[in-house]
């Protein structure tokens, strides 16, 4: 079945980093961290092999949110919130496509919490990517639901008192089954991320830590500077021994009590360390919550499984029902019970 009758079909092997990008104005501030994510996303698609007329960019309300206009393929710039919900009647409809979310902590972790948890929790086969910079930048400098309690900005002047979301935890409580964590400023791990991300099937986040240079600058420096990240970072890989430092020579290990501490590998052996494993909800969710400065903060994959997918169970269904009973339009199903006119 030809899928796009009007258009002549694309050669995927043939694409490159170029055949992403439009002829638009990028027009984000100078320095900000969302250009990177850009670059990598027009960077890895083409690496795929899809066509480019089956990827979809749906958004909502911020400055990450202006991505569909800079990507070459379908999209939508939608609503506050409400980004995770479009996408998903979007995907729904059309399972063949390759339906991506762009979202940042404001959008989709404040109005849209609902949309994002529920299209996380029915495993709709979506691509979400939310730009964590702990503030509002769209709207100038107030601060946001990941913000750090105390944050002085110019809607709490005298410092937040709320405690904030934790967009890794968030997604393992709604039982996501794809959750990673990258960096703007990693090309490499982020890319490797987006592929990850690409090739599970159901609904995939990834968190990227994304700097705001205008009015949150430096809210990741612990990490984001090359030369700490081997001190301050703990890449996950999938069945290895949790390592991190310069040389490798800290690791994360669990007492009896259950809490994890970082110990020295060649006093406490690395065959005491906690082995990562992306189907354990228990180490995801323990790894959710290490943080600088007590912790190097984990990055990668923290949580990958199979499940089934909505939107493939809902065409299964709607196929089921039309064998049932076949040659019934849509209008036949509606007329088929009591019909109100309301006036």
């Amino acid at each position: 079945m030809t899928r796009y009758p009007n258009l002549p079909p694309t050669d995927a092997s043939a694409l490159s980093t170029k055949d992403f990008k439009t002829d638009q104005d990028v027009r984000w501030c100078p320095g900000c961290g969302d250009y990177s994510i850009l670059a990598q996303v027009q960077r890895t698609l083409p690496t795929l092999g899809i066509p480019k007329e089956d990827f979809v960019f749906i958004s909502g309300i911020g400055c990450s949110s202006r991505f569909p206009y800079y990507m070459n393929t379908y999209g939508m710039h939608t609503i506050h919130g409400r980004a995770p919900a479009l996408a998903s009647g979007i995907q729904c409809l059309r399972p063949n496509l390759n339906t991506w979310v762009i979202t940042g902590d404001g959008d989709s972790l404040s109005i849209g919490t609902n949309h994002l948890m529920h299209a996380l929790r029915r495993n709709v086969n979506l691509k979400i990517i939310l730009f964590n910079n702990r503030i509002y930048g769209l709207t100038k400098g107030q601060y946001s639901p990941t913000s750090e309690v105390g944050k002085k900005t110019k809607s709490t002047p005298y410092g937040s008192l709320d405690h904030p979301f934790n967009p890794i935890a968030v997604a393992l409580g709604a039982e996501a089954s794809f959750v990673a964590r990258s960096i703007d400023v990693d090309a490499r791990h982020l890319q490797a991320m987006i592929k990850r991300a690409a090739a599970h099937e159901g609904t995939a986040l990834i968190e990227v830590f994304q700097n705001c240079n205008i009015f949150n600058d430096g809210a990741f420096a612990f990490i984001s500077d090359r030369r700490e990240r081997p001190k301050t970072s703990l890449v996950l890989e999938h069945g290895k021994p949790m390592r991190f430092g310069p040389k490798k020579e800290q690791g994360i290990a669990v007492g009896r009590d259950m809490r994890p501490k970082v110990v020295d590998v060649a006093e406490h052996g690395e065959e005491n360390l906690l082995v990562h494993d992306e189907g354990n909800p228990t180490i995801a969710y323990l790894l959710s919550q290490l943080a600088h400065p007590d912790f190097p903060t984990p990055v990668g994959v923290f949580r990958s499984i199979d499940r089934p997918v909505y939107d493939r169970m809902l065409q299964a269904q709607v196929d089921d029902a039309r064998q049932r009973k076949p040659g019934r339009s849509v209008q036949d199903l509606i007329e088929s019970a009591h019909v109100w006119d309301v006036r």
